[in-house]
């Protein structure tokens, strides 16, 4: 087919058209001659315009991108304008031959053999292409290495079948054994909106129709200054396709982001027989979406704050407003019809300035500019330039390396280097300067960031947008050294949180992008990065810790993670069970009438320390563990078991909690600890994040400090009390030896007991004293407490020495020297060998900082126990021998008369083995109940510990009342020391005694 191409005026075209179509030579013929273009002549210029069903072929287009889809054109005098038929197909394509057949293709073109191979190929290809209906043009454009490749282009006239085309490329693949890549233009057609589009035009709608019927649907297409991308339905745009031949884009509101190259695409495939042979055919129609932009201004002066020294200064400053380079021929003016100049060009940025002139001495409190920009449509967008000008007797901070001169009470800016954002320092009223805040945030992380805004616009499909961001942030993230600060964390977890938002209905379907997303999130968490997790948001009212909580929790949940992840400082694991048991880094959760759903677990490292703690009595003592399932959220009954991050000490109650999003902090509604008998478990009866508390401070029992001080004030008076009595009626009482030791025992027992009282009462409070003091108290009480139960033991064994031995006289010395050896060498040897052999007395060993009292770390393990066992035997040997004595005092043979007052004088001592045992016994008793008991465990262990205060507190007034007041014969003789009369005879004293000692 042969074109020609006439200029003529218009009013011979009637004329020349009845001519063209008798035309014929040699079977030449001219078929249905049309006029395609019609220009009109201007000053310098022309304005031309395609006919009904006519377009502006495909090279003008791609010359005069902002004149395709127009109707009409303005060009120079000079230039070619040409539109053709709306059916006229344009194919470029390229064919791969395999073997060697087509090698000489590749040689130079002057050689002959390219051109016979080319030649070779070409009438083969037109052979078969020529048999297309309106069959025009076919060329062979290059050959190319890869095997060999050969582009080509080929042009019909008119409308196309698309099998016909198709079937005929399959011929030529099998007949060549080749591999055909095509795409045609001219058989989609794309409706454009008039441009170009206003900034920020709503509903603008975008059509691709085709007049045949292609049987698949079309593909849409944009490239624009970001990247090429897939136009899917989103947040902006709506693609709607009615029909395999009807498809269109709606664009709710267009941006930058939609100013550029829009393609309607339909893919076929032919089949092939030959192995070797594919085909692949795009039918493609692309055109500009012409955007009238508004730029996004950053408003700076220079300097920063223009400084008057004296009233008679003049200053001159500049006023700036810089842009992001655009294909937009922007009107830039200034207030007062000032032109904008552009004074550099940076980059991607463009600088536009003006002077001003400041005179100190008549300056307004407020000095601006404004710059206006204004686009190809007339549409403007302003930015303010404000001068904060530093007066003279103003206060401000000097200028500090990087930073200029600053006004008070105002924030300077300056750019980061190498880096997206800015960084900020304010000086305060006084005029001093606060520290550096640096919103600074690497490039690749910014470019991150701004992707992760547009992914769920319809820019791209939201599943590929999901897999490459996620695969981008766990590159940025992969070496904490890059990361490593407050503002990149906070772009890396906004990244997150904004596809979890994105992304909550429509799921993580590809296992790609949920393994990227946990790799990323685990990055977050390195250890390293636990300063820049602790700094404050301005900008946020929730933490950034829990920010990253919400956003991986719900992407968790949505993601489709089937397989145990276990990552560095993530674990995720799942189970689709009735009963689900899932493992996350020792912490095992186990989720009961799951509802047959998915239950995923996932336990994050170091979080628990950078999740605000809202608890002032309490400090977290987990991991983070947050458990969700699909299906079944009512009704649960969640069992959790944590390893402790620091054991839990005795008396410290821990709370089992989950993070409340609505309040942003701990809450322990829902869930129960499993108490003393298992520490670590915690119940729970619905779904979130999981975590347990320990408190700061053991349990305090109410009142037990009073009633320490109240009792131990009685029990040091009480035995003062006693010890004066003793003094008094020493002489009175004291006639026989057993006697002498009952009351020799009493004395120092009474003396140890108020050593103990009274270093019981200085370490009371152990907080306030020092750790060398604290020893020394625990050291006393250890002996004198000890002293106590072995003079007891002297008394009880005297008893039972005399009742064995029917009486039998020993001398006083030898008691004493007996009960001395007893009562004092045999506790100081046990407190020494102890105090030795516990690391010389260390603090944890030997005895406890936080009671100045022995160590108890278990079952027969602790200093404790040098104390328990020896307090233990010695009352057992108490009650055998209150038994052997009580059994030989009712043995009728020993009831002489001579006997009488040894007799007199046992039940005396006896009385007093009997209500001493249980006045130091008892206490023990409920004190070994405390160390074994914990107060978390509750009432039965308080009970304990207030029986435990009151009969060791109150010990000595029970000494007082007992073994003084409630003895006779002592009650007798401080009376009678009292008595004013005369002193009675030596011979009525023995006998009143005498008659005293039978009547007790």
């Amino acid at each position: 087919m042969l074109y020609a191409k006439l200029i003529i005026d218009k009013s011979a075209i009637a004329n020349i058209t009845s001519i063209l179509k008798n035309f014929t030579c040699n079977n030449t013929f001219v078929v249905a001659p049309v006029m395609t273009t019609v220009c009109t002549n201007g000053t310098g210029s022309k304005e031309c315009e395609c006919k009904p069903d006519h377009r502006w072929n495909d090279t003008f287009c791609q010359s005069n991108p902002k004149c395709c889809g127009n109707a009409t054109c303005t060009l120079d005098k000079s230039a070619d304008a040409k539109c053709v038929l709306n059916t006229t197909v344009t194919i470029t394509g390229s064919l791969r031959l395999q073997g060697s057949t087509y090698t000489d293709c590749l040689e130079d073109i002057t050689n002959p053999k390219y051109a016979n191979c080319s030649d070779g190929l070409l009438t083969k290809m037109k052979t078969v292409y020529s048999t297309l209906w309106g069959f025009d043009f076919l060329n062979i454009t290059r050959f190319r290495i890869g095997s060999v490749i050969a582009d080509f282009k080929i042009i019909i006239a008119s409308s196309i079948d698309s099998q016909a085309l198709i079937s005929n490329s399959v011929k030529i693949g099998q007949s060549l054994s080749a591999s055909l890549d095509m795409e045609t233009s001219g058989l989609v057609n794309l409706k454009m909106p008039p441009m170009p589009v206003p900034y920020d035009a709503t509903n603008q709608v975008i059509r691709c129709t085709t007049k045949e019927d292609l049987k698949i649907y079309p593909q849409w297409s944009i490239i624009n200054s970001k990247g090429q991308y897939d136009i899917t339905t989103g947040t902006v745009s709506t693609v709607y396709t009615s029909s395999r031949t009807n498809s269109t884009v709606n664009l709710r509101n267009v941006t930058e982001l939609w100013n550029g190259q829009f393609s309607c695409i339909y893919h076929q495939t032919g089949n092939c027989i030959t192995s070797g042979c594919t085909v692949n055919m795009l039918h493609k129609a692309s055109a500009q979406l012409d955007v009238a932009l508004l730029p996004n201004i950053d408003v700076f002066t220079e300097p920063s704050f223009p400084r008057c020294k004296t009233e008679n200064d003049i200053l001159q400053a500049k006023a700036k407003c810089e842009i992001s380079n655009s294909t937009e021929p922007y009107t830039v003016t200034w207030d007062g019809g000032l032109k904008g100049q552009l004074e550099t060009q940076s980059g991607n940025i463009l600088v536009y300035t003006t002077s001003k002139i400041i005179i100190c001495a008549h300056r307004t409190s407020v000095d601006t500019r404004v710059c206006t920009f204004t686009n190809r449509l007339g549409n403007v967008r302003q930015a303010t330039v404000r001068f904060n000008i530093i007066s003279v007797n103003d206060k401000y901070c000097p200028a500090e390396g990087d930073w200029e001169d600053t006004k008070a009470t105002f924030t300077a800016v300056l750019k980061c280097k190498n880096s997206a954002g800015q960084r900020t320092r304010k000086c305060d009223l006084e005029g001093i300067w606060r520290k550096e805040e640096s919103k600074c945030v690497n490039f690749d992380l910014d470019n991150i960031l701004q992707n992760a805004a547009i992914s769920g616009t319809g820019l791209g499909a939201l599943e590929k947008n999901a897999e490459s961001i996620f695969f981008s942030l766990t590159n940025a993230t992969q070496n904490p050294q890059t990361i490593n600060t407050f503002p990149n964390l906070n772009a890396s977890v906004q990244v997150i949180s904004t596809m979890s938002i994105i992304l909550t209905d429509h799921g993580v379907n590809d296992t790609t992008t949920s393994n990227n997303f946990l790799a990323s999130s685990s990055n977050l968490l390195d250890g390293s990065l636990g300063n820049s997790w602790n700094k404050p948001d301005p900008e946020s009212n929730k933490s950034l810790a829990e920010k990253y909580l919400q956003s991986v929790e719900n992407l968790i949940a949505i993601s489709n993670i089937s397989n145990d992840s276990n990552l560095t400082n993530l674990h995720v694991q799942t189970c689709s069970e009735d009963k689900c048991t899932n493992t996350v880094f020792n912490a095992t959760v186990t989720v009961k009438n799951s509802g047959n759903g998915i239950v995923k677990t996932a336990g994050f490292k170091y979080l628990q320390d950078y999740l605000p703690n809202t608890t002032e009595a309490f400090n977290i003592n987990s991991i983070v563990v947050s458990t969700t399932t699909q299906w079944g959220k009512e009704n649960l009954e969640i069992t959790l078991k944590f390893p402790l991050l620091t054991p839990r000490r005795r008396h410290v109650k821990l709370q089992c909690v989950s993070w409340n999003y609505n309040q942003s902090n701990w809450t322990d509604e829902g869930c129960v600890w499993g108490g003393d008998s298992k520490p670590d478990e915690c119940i729970c009866n619905h779904l979130t994040s999981f975590a347990i508390l320990m408190s700061r401070y053991p349990i305090e029992i109410p009142y037990m400090t009073e009633i320490t001080y109240a009792g131990l004030s009685a029990s040091v008076v009480s035995l003062v009390i006693s010890l004066l009595i003793e003094l008094i009626v020493w002489s009175k009482v004291v006639k026989t030896n057993t006697l002498h030791l009952r009351h020799t025992a009493h004395v120092n027992i009474s003396l140890c007991l108020l050593v103990a009282d009274c270093c019981f009462l200085a370490s009371s409070q152990p907080e306030i004293i020092s750790e060398i003091w604290c020893r020394i108290a625990a050291l006393l009480k250890h002996f004198c407490y000890l002293a106590m139960f072995f003079w007891m033991l002297s008394l009880s064994t005297m008893l039972l020495h005399q009742a064995v031995f029917l009486f039998h006289k020993v001398g006083k010395k030898t008691y004493l020297r007996f009960s001395l050896v007893l009562g004092y060498v045999c506790p100081f040897l046990i407190v020494f060998i102890t105090f030795l052999t516990n690391k010389g007395g260390a603090q944890g060993a030997y005895f406890c900082l936080e009671t100045c009292w022995l160590v108890y770390s278990g079952l027969l393990k602790g200093t404790i126990y040098t104390f328990i066992l020896p307090v233990g035997i010695i009352v057992f040997i108490n009650l055998f021998a209150m038994i052997v004595v009580i059994m030989k005092l009712l043995d009728h043979r020993i009831r002489e008369k001579s006997h009488e007052k040894e007799i007199q004088a046992a039940k005396t001592v006896l009385r007093s083995v009997i209500l001493l045992t249980p006045i130091f016994g008892l206490p023990w008793i409920f004190g070994f109940a405390t160390f074994i008991l914990d107060l978390t465990a509750g009432a039965v262990t308080l009970a304990v510990n207030y029986a435990f205060v009151v009969l060791n507190a109150f010990q000595g007034l029970f000494i007082l009342l007992t073994t003084c007041l409630g003895d006779r014969m002592t009650r007798e003789a401080l009376l009678n020391s009292f008595r004013k009369k005369a002193p009675p005879t030596i011979s009525e004293s023995s006998t009143n005694l005498e008659t005293t000692t039978k009547n007790s």
